[in-house]
């Protein structure tokens, strides 16, 4: 440390970016170093919370939130200062004080003041998770609503085996032949799913002449 902060307050700015592990690092390292410097209050001011959007169980993966936030905490943290969180539940993952706090009303005089005709415009939601945020925009400036709903065509995810369905009766009594066990699964009575398909992109309501103000979630910025 260049300078005693002994009993003092502290607080440490620093957000998500490009390279968010060494930001994250960097985050823990000061807060750690103001812990054993005898800092009497540490307050992470983190405009964009790091791994927000992995806030619950997807696939074969793990909630890297609450591994973050037990990581800021033990690194001497006492004071989370964050903005538009990707779901609320993050704040229960940390042991310390949590503000959440909102940038809508910043946006939503941008809006009023920087687009003239904002009156001809429409509410859009980038996609249906971002629908409850959309809605409350359109619902403050008195505007309409439109979500786009699907996924482009060249945008495939990985396959992993985890959403895939259950082989089917006939392929299941190939594969077990060939081993040279029974051809009896014991779980015929079950009945074969199908593959999920997702539908392809469109857009659900009138954008047609209007001026299209889209609405993302945080954890979608770039």
């Amino acid at each position: 440390m260049g300078a005693s902060v002994r009993q003092r307050d502290v607080y440490i700015l620093q957000t998500g970016s490009k390279d968010v592990n060494n930001t994250i690092m960097e985050l823990l390292i000061i807060a750690y170093a103001c812990k054993t410097s005898s800092a009497r209050n540490i307050i992470g001011v983190i405009p964009y919370l790091p791994y927000s959007r992995h806030s619950k169980m997807r696939k074969r993966g793990c909630i890297v939130s609450k591994l973050l936030a037990k990581m800021m905490c033990k690194a001497g943290l006492t004071h989370v200062l964050t903005i538009d969180l990707h779901s609320k539940e993050i704040q229960g993952f940390f042991d310390v004080p949590v503000d959440n706090l909102r940038a809508s009303p910043f946006l939503l005089d941008y809006i009023r003041k920087e687009i003239p005709d904002y009156r001809n415009a429409v509410i859009v939601a980038k996609d249906p998770g971002s629908a409850k945020k959309a809605t409350s925009f359109a619902e403050r400036l008195h505007l309409g609503i439109a979500v786009i709903h699907g996924t482009p065509k060249d945008v495939l995810e990985p396959h992993d085996g985890e959403s895939s369905p259950p082989l089917s009766p006939s392929a299941s009594a190939t594969s077990l032949a060939n081993l040279g066990h029974s051809t009896t699964t014991g779980m015929d009575f079950f009945p074969v799913l199908t593959a999920k398909e997702k539908p392809p992109m469109s857009i659900v309501g009138d954008v047609g002449g209007r001026i299209a103000i889209i609405v993302v979630r945080p954890s979608h910025l770039p």
